[in-house]
């Protein structure tokens, strides 16, 4: 084993022969992400590398604590990209960090989800021991969805100690869309939109203005720009950027706000939600930023009711939990996966919810 992973094997060890909380971090840029952090740190950051990347092959391996902007950077000399668009939130974003929050940007309503990309993984576990679970090729199906349950789960069963994704081409061309329209109308037009074949790879609406872009074959994109209509956004890799980073005016606001920044998830054929405040939608209408003044059990409500869930995804008060309440089926299941992986209850106490 390699010297650092020794040394993290040992730590772990000795955390849960003790009882001792663990809190694992690596750059440290999604502290303020899930309940309030507790325990003795156990830092990533010297476990990094690219350890295996075959551009042909579609498909990247690296340790947790390496730099995502290092492997992006890989990436573009080949023409590749996480084709997520993960969040930094920060220079220090580790590849670690971004399985463990499963945060995915933009073009996730288009190509999917972080977990939707992971192939396979390593993780240790409370006992200090490595683990591996799938592969490094999309035939090589073993254990799949062990590493795919990994992402999102905040580092509560383990230390994600290594990740295979699969990578894709950049588009050809892109072409960004503005159309000033209601939420309504812009609920509307999304859904048909994406009922039909065109090369829609984000869309965000927010006081009264739709943003949409296109990628694909020039052909494909022109022919798009043409139908939806609208004008040409101005800057549009900056405006997706922000809106990426959450570094535009919509989350200068929330950042002030007293109630904090919600996240709500639902179909995106629900209708709008009438909640007081503002709102910014993205992802065809499937992912709905909230500042209200309403509380959590009005705001989980209306989500609950359009078939969705709502998080506190930052600030505010966290008395009611951060994430949306489990299901009894569900905790259940939540447990017996916190018990079997970590069951000294040692990897991010509390960081997902109180219990676990």
């Amino acid at each position: 084993m390699d010297t650092t992973l020794q040394g993290f094997s040992e730590q772990i060890a000795d955390a849960s022969a003790t009882g001792t909380p663990l809190r694992i971090r690596g750059g440290g840029s999604k502290d303020w992400y899930g309940q309030d952090l507790q325990g003795a740190l156990l830092d990533t950051t010297a476990y990094r590398g690219i350890t295996d990347y075959e551009p042909t092959e579609l498909v990247i391996t690296a340790r947790c604590g390496t730099p995502l902007a290092e492997i992006e950077e890989h990436l573009t000399p080949h023409g590749q990209m996480l084709a997520f668009e993960p969040p930094h939130f920060g220079t220090n974003a580790t590849l670690g960090g971004m399985v463990a929050t499963g945060l995915s940007g933009p073009r996730r309503q288009a190509a999917g989800s972080v977990r939707d990309f992971v192939l396979g993984a390593a993780l240790m576990n409370g006992q200090g021991e490595l683990l591996r679970f799938g592969g490094k090729v999309m035939k090589n199906v073993a254990g799949y969805d062990v590493s795919r349950l990994l992402t999102g789960s905040l580092g509560m069963f383990g230390l994600i100690a290594e990740v295979s994704l699969k990578v894709l081409p950049k588009p050809v061309e892109e072409l960004s869309l503005r159309l000033e329209m209601t939420q309504e109308e812009a609920l509307r037009r999304l859904n048909e939109w994406g009922g039909q074949p065109l090369p829609i790879s984000a869309s965000s609406w927010a006081d009264g203005v739709l943003a949409l872009r296109l990628s694909g074959a020039r052909s494909a994109v022109e022919a798009a720009r043409a139908r939806i209509g609208g004008e040409v956004l101005i800057d549009a890799e900056a405006w997706w950027r922000a809106l990426r980073e959450q570094d535009n005016a919509f989350f200068a606001e929330a950042a002030r706000h007293p109630n904090g920044l919600w996240r709500l998830s639902l179909p995106t054929a629900a209708p709008p939600l009438y909640l007081p405040g503002r709102q910014l939608i993205e992802w065809g209408g499937a992912q709905r930023w909230l500042l209200t003044d309403a509380d959590a059990a009005a705001i989980r409500a209306a989500a609950s009711g359009a078939g969705g869930h709502a998080t506190l995804f930052r600030g505010g008060a966290r008395d009611a939990g951060v994430f949306h309440p489990l299901a009894p089926a569900v905790r259940t299941i939540h447990k017996q996966l916190k018990n079997a992986f970590d069951p000294a209850g040692v990897f991010n106490r509390g960081r997902m919810y109180r219990e676990f």
